[in-house]
């Protein structure tokens, strides 16, 4: 990854790259020009990076830098924002050098002390597979549980379970357990803090869920039997900690919410008129539902179909035992963990001509999805910021008839996104967010493509062995 330090020529060519916001109430914190919102040390800059997409193409982006070089001595390495939040939800982006090391603080009453124990807490950022913290030849930490990535440092432990359990990305990640991505690749985090309770997703896995409030904050309960005075702060600044290390964050933002805020609730919609439910948000929706399989090729419609019932029944049941391994309700969405043995969800029954709306959400930079229609794939779902720079709602697997978006209407990895879909025979539209992305094309058959898509067959949420929430899902057959 190349990195360029923004000069004054470069502050107008930033702008234009503007921060989204995703509709549900967030509000950035980093403008992608200067510090503006931000106070504390000097050893904090805006710089510009450039990466390579798969498609070949280069982007560029803004990101904040901690630029350890320009520390000088009594600076402190916290840089705070200049507001104070209690209730919050906040999302960014981040990217870790080789043995990285920097912290997030959480309502911080003095910007000058230590977050980790005058703050209500540090939650950690860390090259948790890192050679100075992780032994890879022993397969042994070098740190205490409470000090990887996205624990209450000294606290509360981090979940550190990911060994060989991400469907095809296990070379993504630093090692040790971590969720962490290696060196040089982006990380996605979701933070809400909501009265005591802290919660941590980090690309995609909650990997923190803790509630303060069970411990007293003076050392006799905690892990590091140290005295925590803040730990039980109810406002305060947000801060990046640094420690040396050359951490870059982008897109974030950050959404206050009540004390008595329910994750989710905020996002669920009623049913369209004419529109029936198939997930709603309730472990009832999951009857509209079954599993798919792989296992000699039932994922194929055109094996599914020659098969007799009993075959077909059989398979099914290989089929709704993974389902229920790997697909969960979180927080009101219908949750993939992307990991192995895990694959894709299908509508329990079959259909022909149909409108339908659907929610859904990447938790991954370059997370991968989408909507097979009827068995047949796909409505690509993808992170068109950072993967292909082709937005998502192509028919992906067209070769003779447009497979590309016409435009990008995604937001960004984390937020939310609205599909409407319509299909008549063999035509597809697509909206995204509003905007026509596919207008009335052909779809075609991916399974043989000398005949025309199955007339009836199922609807799939795709697997493609990325972490990704669904929500808010309605049909109306035509």
């Amino acid at each position: 990854m190349k990195k360029v330090f923004l000069c004054a020529a470069a502050f107008a060519a930033c702008a234009a790259f503007g921060v989204e916001t995703d509709g549900e109430g967030f509000v950035s914190l980093f403008n992608g020009k200067d510090l503006t919102g931000w106070i504390g040390s000097k050893s904090y800059g805006v710089e510009i990076v450039k990466e390579k997409l798969a498609n070949g193409t280069v982007k560029e982006f803004p990101v904040l830098a901690c630029q350890p070089g320009k520390r000088v001595k009594g600076d402190h390495g916290n840089l705070c924002t200049e507001g104070q939040y209690e209730n919050f939800i906040l999302r960014f982006e981040f990217c870790m050098p080789e043995n990285g090391n920097n912290g997030l603080g959480i309502r911080m009453t003095d910007v000058n002390k230590d977050a980790a124990y005058w703050a209500m807490c540090e939650l950690q950022l860390l090259d948790d597979g890192g050679s100075a913290y992780y032994d890879k030849k022993a397969k042994k930490d070098k740190l205490r549980p409470y000090q990887y990535t996205g624990s209450v440092y000294g606290v509360v432990p981090v979940k550190r379970d990911n060994f060989n359990q991400i469907w095809g990305k296990e070379k993504n990640f630093t090692g040790g357990g971590s969720y962490v991505r290696k060196p040089g690749m982006w990380n996605f985090e979701e933070v809400r803090v909501i009265g005591s309770r802290i919660q941590v997703i980090l690309n995609g896995e909650l990997v923190t869920d803790a509630d303060v409030s069970k411990f007293k904050g003076d050392g006799t309960d905690t892990p590091d039997h140290r005295k925590h005075p803040g730990l039980h702060n109810k406002k305060g600044h947000i801060g990046w900690l640094g420690h040396g290390s050359h951490v870059m964050w982008r897109n974030i933002r950050i959404k206050e919410v009540p004390a008595d805020y329910k994750v989710g609730s905020d996002t669920k919609k009623p049913c369209p008129e004419g529109f029936k439910p198939l997930f709603s948000g309730c472990e009832k929706c999951l009857v509209n539902w079954k599993g798919v399989t792989t296992a000699e090729k039932f994922d194929n419609p055109k094996v599914r179909q020659a098969a007799t019932p009993d075959k077909r029944a059989a398979m099914q049941k290989i089929a709704d035992k993974q389902m229920k391994e790997h697909w969960h309700i979180r927080d009101g969405a219908l949750f993939f963990d992307g990991g192995k043995g895990g694959y894709s969800l299908a509508t329990a029954k079959d259909y022909k001509d149909f409108e339908m709306w659907v929610d859904w959400r990447t938790l991954s930079i370059t997370g991968d999805s989408g909507l097979y229609l009827r068995g047949s794939p796909q409505v690509q779902i993808w992170d068109a910021h950072n993967q292909w720079g082709i937005g998502s709602g192509g028919l992906y697997n067209n070769k003779k008839n447009p497979s590309k978006a016409l435009c990008i209407a995604d937001n960004l990895v984390g937020s939310w996104n609205t599909f409407y879909i319509k299909m008549v025979g063999d035509k597809v539209t697509v909206k995204l967010n509003g905007k026509l992305v596919v207008d009335n094309v052909t779809l075609e058959n991916y399974w043989d493509r000398k005949i025309p898509i199955f007339p009836v067959e199922q609807i799939e949420l795709q697997c493609h062995g990325d972490p990704i929430e669904f929500k808010n899902i309605f049909i109306k057959e035509l």
